[in-house]
């Protein structure tokens, strides 16, 4: 059996409305110091930690919105597996949980939830979320269901359509935020036995999420924008593990820095969104109904030095900003090629955001189509993005590649 999880967790941070330098707007904007907060607090542990970054930037502009938006990309909905139903400990059932992020304001006296309904279209379960008043330029991440509402699980699958909301007692408003859909599915449990017939654990199907990856650069842990460093993120089915990223120029790796004939400041990778089952199912389930999103760090490829007098080791650093033009980023997972990422790469470094733009993610990473390679993802939906993406809000302007 494996942890249910955190039920309650909320994250507030400091959101600059500014991206990396972008030449068009540079103009409108003048080198300088913002602070970034981070608030974490995980109520079931009482425990509170607030960390203070300063940071140098030399940012792009991007304009806050006035109202509360969902960062479309940072919802998670997932099945929590309940250990029984309606009494009976030898039936399974499940309520769902999901995790997102508000981009502000949040005004005072405000409260986010989310209501579901169970497949079919009938209405189900409704859920307050942890909430907090945040001013136009931060953000609110929330994590909410799951055990508020296990007393009220079902065995149904399918489609389940949700809304996420924000009231207002004080102002007497009631908006919805974001609404979408999620595909539910069940498989039998690794329990053994003759009462574990239905015993299943349910899980909410991601496929729709592998061949949509993302092209960014965050600040440099001591220079910030002056030296911001390129990533790229991507989904897997199935344990994110031997994941090793290459970066290739024209055709030419590139971003390879050696001493002493050992390489050194090789890129990382970690999973940093895993969407898994609550229970371990049974071992005839391929990928064990697993998706994550890794992310991983090129730390010898920047966009630029603009730090003052430049850094010493700036001349051995791959800078994409004076090299542009056509990139593709090569996965190996478990010594095997498994993702081709290709991307372009334009004017003193500048990432194309369209889409992400386009669509109003309300992030500031770049969306990019991922051609998956083998056989290690299994048996796939290999058209899901097309209606499923984003819980049923696909992407205009993105064509997954054939």
């Amino acid at each position: 059996m494996r942890l249910g999880g955190l039920e309650s967790l909320s994250i507030f941070r400091y959101r600059v409305c500014e991206r990396a330098a972008d030449p068009a707007a540079e103009k409108f904007n003048k080198p300088g110091r913002h602070i970034v907060k981070t608030k974490q607090a995980f109520v079931s542990a009482f425990t509170f930690l607030m960390l203070a970054i300063v940071v140098l930037s030399n940012p792009r502009a991007v304009a806050c919105q006035d109202q509360p938006a969902i960062a479309k990309d940072s919802i998670q909905v997932t099945a929590f597996t309940v250990n029984s139903y309606g009494g009976n400990y030898d039936v399974w059932s499940w309520v769902p949980r999901i995790k997102f992020r508000v981009n502000g304001p949040i005004a005072s006296g405000s409260r986010l939830y989310v209501e579901f309904t169970q497949p079919g279209g009938k209405p189900w379960v409704k859920f307050d979320c942890d909430t907090g008043e945040i001013q136009k330029g931060y953000w609110w991440e929330t994590e909410c269901g799951g055990r508020q509402v296990e007393d009220k699980s079902t065995t149904a699958i399918g489609a389940v359509n949700f809304a996420i909301k924000l009231r207002n007692e004080l102002a007497g408003s009631d908006s919805t935020l974001f609404t979408g859909k999620a595909k539910v599915e069940k498989a039998l449990s690794n329990e053994s036995g003759p009462k574990a017939a239905n015993k299943f654990v349910y899980f909410v199907n991601h496929d729709w999420n592998l061949p949509i990856g993302y092209i960014y650069y965050t600040r440099d842990s001591v220079f910030g924008w002056d030296y911001p460093v390129f990533n790229v993120a991507f989904w897997v089915r199935g344990e994110a593990v031997g994941i090793e990223p290459h970066i290739f120029y024209k055709g030419q790796e590139v971003g390879k820095i050696f001493m002493d004939g050992i390489q050194v400041g090789k890129p990382s990778c970690d999973a940093k969104v895993e969407n898994q089952t609550t229970h371990y199912v049974n071992d005839s389930l391929p990928q064990k109904a697993k998706w994550a999103r890794v992310e991983c760090t090129f730390y010898t490829v920047k966009r630029w030095d603009k730090t003052q007098g430049g850094q010493p080791n700036s001349r051995e650093m791959f800078m994409t900003g004076a090299n542009l033009g056509e990139y593709e980023v090569k996965i190996l997972r478990a010594n095997r090629l498994a993702r081709s990422i290709k991307f372009t790469v334009g004017t003193e470094g500048r990432l194309d955001w369209s889409i992400t733009d386009g669509n109003k993610l309300g992030n500031d990473r770049g969306i990019v189509p991922v051609t998956i390679i083998g056989e290690q993802d299994g048996q796939w939906d290999k058209t899901a993005w097309k209606t499923d993406a984003f819980y049923g809000n696909p992407l205009n302007g993105f064509t997954a590649p054939q």
